[in-house]
């Protein structure tokens, strides 16, 4: 829980920073907190008109379809905003292959929609949603996470803390987080798909050790009829959970069937997951989330190998869910740092192994899955970004980890089917092969170059380098 970036309030606060290095705007804040206090809060920048429609909307194609393909998920700070000659540069590299994009509601580089019943904010999701209609890509919403008042906190105040965001709504609000998703379908009326809420956050049963998976589902389902009821071909899909793993040589919690050198799966995961699928009032795709390494951070046998679990949870999901398409809402196969970082490996490394994660999905049977794009607010460093930070003009530039999800996305979309390819013996041991009949994708696992032999072809391969043939 918590892996990643959440705090959307960095940007919103920005300006009042740095103001607040002077005497007035100084004066300005304590105004402005002393507002806060009453009761109720403030309602500054809201409106009542939270369903209004947004901008112009892209036309959707008349049927959507529920698989949408390999994309990412704009976290924090993203290419909406920056120098214009660096967020110009991102459009292009998107408008070229249109790759679908995930926003959450709230967090994430969203403010809070809802600050006080009936008061809309959309000003920083109108952001991203207007840079996805100008990019081309198939705009996904995550409804995720809840505004204060929903889960005891104050009306017309947002507690930007981690634990405050990560906080579920109460039971008795449920109803009104299913009428705030039903006026975000309806003000971005071009967003065909939705996934209800982010990896069970807040839904966790202190007295018996498990997930609570019937408040989970309780609210899925009054989202699921509420968006329906806005627009019935509207795709809905959840529960978005965690697929952890745990030690192969642990008992306690451990699946005694899903578990391979890569660990066993947490049992109470898996029972979470099924009484949603049993309860659901419905839902076009499924979606978890999850890492290659266990709960511990192990990569077990080692960091190539352990992403046979992402293929074993995928043929697990598919077997219980009829084959509805599988989404990956998220995917790691690199462990974070303390500081929630992953920048240990280097990006030749980091993207070998991310691609064989992504063939290790493909083959457990996703048709979709979104890169949590790490981008920073500024500087020249990204570790593991799409793009280089946009913050100046030089910004925006591709790097390693964009081209390898635009090609995995244009060569094996929804729908593909995957063919067997020739290994020669002495090879099979050190590389990930997935192929069609038109592409080869093949992944060095081994940190020295090899002389290889796919598909009848041989040719050489650096250290950790991902090569694409042609067929």
């Amino acid at each position: 829980m918590g892996r990643h970036e959440w705090d959307s309030g960095a940007r919103r606060w920005r300006l009042t920073a740095l103001l607040g290095v002077a005497v007035a705007a100084l004066a300005l804040v304590v105004t402005l907190l002393n507002t806060l206090a009453g009761d109720g809060g403030s309602t500054a920048g809201t409106t009542r008109d939270g369903d209004k429609v947004h901008g112009t909307p892209v036309t959707p194609p008349e049927t959507p379809q529920p698989a949408v393909g390999w994309g990412f998920t704009h976290t924090q700070f993203s290419a909406d905003e920056g120098s214009g000659a660096a967020t110009q540069r991102v459009e292009g590299l998107l408008e070229k292959q249109s790759l679908p994009q995930i926003q959450h509601i709230m967090g994430w580089g969203a403010g809070n929609p809802e600050p006080s019943k009936g008061r809309y904010d959309f000003s920083e999701m109108d952001s991203r949603i207007d840079f996805m209609r100008k990019t081309g890509g198939t705009p996904v919403v995550t409804l995720c996470c809840s505004p204060d008042w929903m889960k005891g906190g104050t009306s017309g105040r947002t507690d930007w803390s981690q634990a405050a965001l990560e906080t579920a709504p109460d039971r008795a609000h449920y109803k009104d987080f299913a009428a705030l998703a039903a006026t975000v379908a309806k003000r971005y009326p071009d967003v065909r798909h939705f996934i209800v809420w982010n990896e069970f956050k807040g839904f966790w049963n202190d007295s018996e050790g498990r997930w609570d998976y019937e408040g989970y589902t309780e609210l899925y389902n009054l989202v699921y009829k509420a968006l329906k009821q806005v627009d019935k071909d509207i795709m809905v899909g959840g529960p978005y959970l965690v697929m952890d793993s745990v030690d192969p040589r642990q008992k306690e919690d451990a699946s005694i069937t899903v578990r391979g050198t890569w660990g066993a799966m947490d049992q109470r995961v898996l029972d979470a997951f099924d009484y949603w699928n049993k309860n659901k009032a419905g839902a076009d795709f499924v979606v978890v989330d999850g890492s290659s390494y266990t709960k511990d951070d192990d990569l077990l046998p080692d960091e190539f190998a352990a992403t046979d679990k992402l293929t074993a949870v995928g043929s697990w999901v598919r077997e219980r869910t009829h084959d509805l398409p599988l989404w990956w809402a998220e995917y790691y196969v690199e462990p974070a740092d303390g500081n929630d970082e992953r920048k240990g490996w280097s990006e030749t490394h980091r993207v070998a192994v991310q691609a064989a994660g992504m063939i290790a999905m493909a083959k457990g049977g996703a048709s979709s899955g979104f890169y949590w794009n790490p981008e920073k607010e500024k500087g020249t460093d990204c570790a593991g970004c799409l793009w280089t930070p946009t913050d100046s003009a030089g910004g925006g530039k591709r790097l390693p980890m964009y081209d390898l999800i635009s090609h995995f996305g244009k060569q094996f979309p929804p729908g593909t089917t995957y063919r067997t390819v020739s290994v020669a013996a002495d090879d099979v041991p050190n590389v990930r092969v997935l192929a069609t009949d038109k592409a080869v994708l093949v992944v060095n696992t081994l940190d020295r170059s090899i002389s290889a032999q796919v598909d009848g072809k041989r040719f050489e391969m650096g250290a950790y380098e991902v090569k694409w043939l042609t067929r």
